[in-house]
Order: structure tokens, then sequence, then C-alpha cells
């Protein structure tokens, strides 16, 4: 789904007003707070089932429940944004996000904490989108690409530091809140963003009217919640009848949607998805790579947590180290991938990386195997820097290749269309992990059995890792053989006057 149709701002910013220097402060933090929180929460996953005897299926809604509420938010906050004022939307957005992870913080059962989560992403949802919107509404066109650089430092700092800061969080164990400390850090910032941002964010909104596909959200919200509660709550209530009637029936749903998306772009032109884009080749396909490429991380990362601290009872700190090779890998070949390597090789350079993380996948495959139960970190490094390399050279090109070919007057839509299905194939994902790894794992086991079974189990989610990465190689030959990065339809550096540039992580 999409931020919204290409906007021009009512106001056009100026170079005078210090201010705008703390607006963009306030809204890069609220980007690093959105990060962080997604990243820290898979490293306290363990010990919030530990304190509070959380199933499995509730430890996956955790995690899925936030991506889903996050991607079906998404198009929607932007619209309202445009409609009623982006910093309206923002503040509100920061409002419930604090309150949502006051209340996650404060969780007295699973339940609440789940439903929290929810809450949280919906209002990230609302957060987000605005980001990048109020630094174009904010700051002129020669000031933009040394922000947008400053954001890309942003994003790689908050994918890194959110595991080793939930590591550390949960391993203090501050006043004995164990785990709670991870949402409850987000309390005095949300509060100092909302004191500041009233008094320095400058308001924009779109200068024409625009209306909100209130009925494209309910259905698309309604077929993800079809096919991805079952999936994660199959096992635990041994795949009944229903759950495979709601798979299949959102397929019906999502199949309405296209419809009825269609002719509401023939009756008032400001559908939730424009059908349009997908008329371009290298856009449909680089779709389908970002949404299976969600599938990956989705159920790479949640299982990769509970094998190192169920499986082999590391703590929480020393599973946040042992990842720190894979982001310094990500970090360094996303910067290659993007300065040297895609301007000369073009696609060839995303497809090696999903055969390089592939080849790490299979490697830490082998690494587990032999190693079993008294696997070290350091002997998880080298198929964690292979990976993380592949992963590199895929995540920081991919949004480059898939708009080359995307006229410039949907670039906003594309944008936001590329973010959401990502996250919404992140939530896919988190709803698998019931299939390829819980469904492995016996229902009572004894404390002898706990690590072979997981790491059994961690191999078996690894081979399904494996196979679709196979599969998003041979999808990226249907991505432009050199994508351009600067040509008409690509919002990078500095989007024209007119574009509103998404925000994706």
């Amino acid at each position: 789904m999409a931020s919204t149709e290409p906007i021009f701002e009512t106001d056009r910013p100026t170079g005078g007003d210090r201010r705008r220097w703390f607006a963009l402060a306030i809204v890069m933090t609220a980007a690093f707070m959105d990060l962080v929180d997604v990243t820290i929460v898979n490293i306290a996953i363990p010990s919030i089932q530990r304190d509070e005897g959380a199933s499995f299926s509730q430890l996956q809604w955790i995690t899925a429940g936030y991506a889903l509420a996050f991607a079906a938010g998404l198009i929607t906050g932007g619209r309202l944004g445009d409609i009623h004022g982006r910093k309206r939307i923002f503040l509100l957005g920061v409002g419930g996000f604090t309150a949502a992870s006051a209340l996650c913080g404060l969780a007295v059962n699973p339940e609440m904490l789940v439903a929290s989560r929810i809450l949280q992403g919906a209002m990230a949802a609302l957060m987000v989108p605005q980001v990048l919107s109020i630094v174009h509404a904010t700051f002129p066109a020669h000031e933009r690409g040394k922000i947008f650089g400053l954001f890309g430092a942003v994003i790689g700092l908050g994918t890194v530091s959110g595991p080793l800061l939930g590591a550390l969080l949960t391993e203090w164990n501050l006043f004995d809140l164990t785990w709670r400390p991870i949402f409850l850090i987000n309390l005095p910032v949300g509060v100092a963003g909302l004191i500041l941002g009233s008094r320095v964010i400058t308001e924009s909104r779109a200068p024409h009217a625009l209306k909100l596909d209130v009925v494209g959200v309910v259905l698309v919200t309604l077929g993800l919640l079809m096919l991805i509660y079952p999936l994660t709550r199959g096992r635990e209530l041994g795949w009944p009848l229903w759950g495979y009637v709601s798979m299949a029936c959102s397929l019906v749903v999502l199949a309405a949607l296209v419809s009825y998306e269609r002719r509401k772009t023939a009756r008032d032109g400001s559908p939730l998805i424009e059908l349009e884009l997908f008329r371009v080749k290298s856009f449909a396909a680089g779709i389908a790579v970002q949404t299976v490429f969600g599938v990956v991380l989705g159920v790479f990362f949640l299982v990769w947590t509970l094998y190192m601290q169920v499986g082999l009872g590391w703590s929480p700190l020393r599973a946040g180290l042992t990842g720190v090779p894979f982001s310094i890998a990500v970090s360094t070949a996303a910067g290659l991938s993007v300065q040297k390597l895609v301007p000369r090789f073009g696609r060839r350079v995303l497809q090696a990386g999903a055969l390089v993380m592939a080849a790490g996948v299979l490697l830490y495959m082998w690494e587990s195997d032999r190693y079993g139960i008294g696997i070290t970190s350091w002997q998880m490094a080298m198929p964690l820097v292979v990976m993380g390399v592949g992963m590199g050279l895929i995540i920081a090109p991919l949004t480059d290749a898939v708009l080359s070919e995307v006229p410039r007057k949907h670039a906003g839509a594309a944008s936001g269309l590329i973010n959401t299905v990502q996250q919404m194939g992140s939530a896919l994902g988190l709803g698998l992990v019931s299939v390829v790894f819980f469904g492995v794992i016996g229902d009572h086991l004894s404390p002898a059995e706990i690590g072979p079974a997981y790491g059994d189990a961690f191999r078996h989610a690894l081979a399904w890792v494996a196979g679709v990465l196979g599969l998003i190689f041979l999808l990226m030959f249907a991505l432009p053989k050199r994508p351009a990065q600067h040509v008409e339809g690509t919002p990078t550096a500095s989007p024209a006057e007119g574009d509103q540039p998404a925000l994706v992580p």
C-alpha cells in the first residue's frame, strides 16, 4: 500500500528558521524509537515467555501483531496526515505510541501484552509516514540530500542498537522489572517529543481535498488477519477446519479488494492501492521480492533468538552480542552495494546477495548440526557474517531497483507500497514460525530434550529460509538489469517538489 498521491505542500519550506533543526531531531528520534522497538522485542521474547507463561502463538503475536497493525495502517496514517495536517497526526502517533509502550510495560498477562503491541503498531503507522513528509515540508530542496543521508545513518544505528539495547535492559533487570524496561524506556522519549514537537514542528497538509479509503483499509486488514491468525493458532488448536476455511477465504477477500480498488480508481481517483503500478513489470516483480524477503526476515530473527536463548540456554546479553558481526556485515555490504557494486554490475549484485545469504544459511545449518548444543558464539560468527553480507547486498539497492521504471507521478504511492508489503511479509513470516519451527518441537520436553529439539527445529526453519532465498533469486530476473537510480520515477537522494518519499527501514 502507499502513502498518498504526490503532494504539493501548502507552505513552502524556508531556510532561515532555526527551529527546523530541532524539528528534524524530533522526527529522527521518533523514527529511531520505532526502529528500535521493532528489533528490541525479539531479544526479550524468551524472558517474556518465562516470566508470563506465554504460549507459542502468543509469542508470535507479540511481534506479528505489531507488524500487521503497522503494515495495515501505514497508508491510512499517511493519508490522514495529508488531510488533517502532518504535525497533528505525528503528535497523535507519538502520544499513542508512548501510551501503548506504557501499557506494554505494565501488561499483567500475555493477552494484554499482545493487545498493547497491536495498538503500538497502529500508533507507529500514524507516526512514521509523517516523518519524511515533515522533512519535505520543512527543508528546502538543496538541504534534503544531506537530511536523507542522516536518516540512513539513523536507520542503520536503530537496526544495530535495538538487539543490544534489549539485551542490556533485560540482563540488568532494572528495579526487578526483567523485560519491561524495553517498553518503558519509550516513555521519557515520547513525552519529550510531544512537548518539543508541539512547539517547533511546522504544520503542513495537502492543498486539495483527499478521501480516505476506509473500505480498502478494512478489506486488506481483514484479508491478512484471516490468513495470519489461523497460521499462528493452528498448531495450538490442532489445525481445526475453520482455520483452513479462513485461509482460503482470505484469498477471496483480497480478490474483492482488488476489484473494489479498480472501481474506486475509476470513480474518484483515490484508491488505497494504485493498481496501475502493477502494470510495470519490474515493480510487480519487486513487490513480490519485497514481500517474500519480509517473510525470510520474519521467520529467521524470531527462531534465531529462541534457538540461542531457549535451545542453547544463553543469556540475552550473550545472544545480543553474538548478533553484532551480522549487523556490521549488513551495514558494510549495504554501503558497498549502493556506492560501488550496483552502478557497475546492476541486478547481478542483488541476485548474488540472495545466493550469498542462502550460502550463509546453509553454513549455519551445518555448524549447528556439527557442534550441537555446544556451539559457541565465535563459531556462529562466520555464517552470520556471510548472511549479513548477502542481506546487505539486497536490502539497500532493492528499493531503487523496484522504483526505477515507475512513473514519477506514482513515486510516492510506490514507495509507500514497498514499505507496507515488506511489513506484511514479515507478519506472514512470523505466522509461519508455528509451522516451520514450533511445529517440529514436541509439546512435553524434559530439560535434557530442549536443546536438541530446538536445534532440530532451528535447522528445519533454516532449510525453509534457504529455499525461499532461492525463490527470491529467481524472482529477481524480472528486475531491470541495471536499475537507474536517478531517472523519472525514482525518488532517491533529494526528491523533486511534489514527491512524498516514504521511510523504508
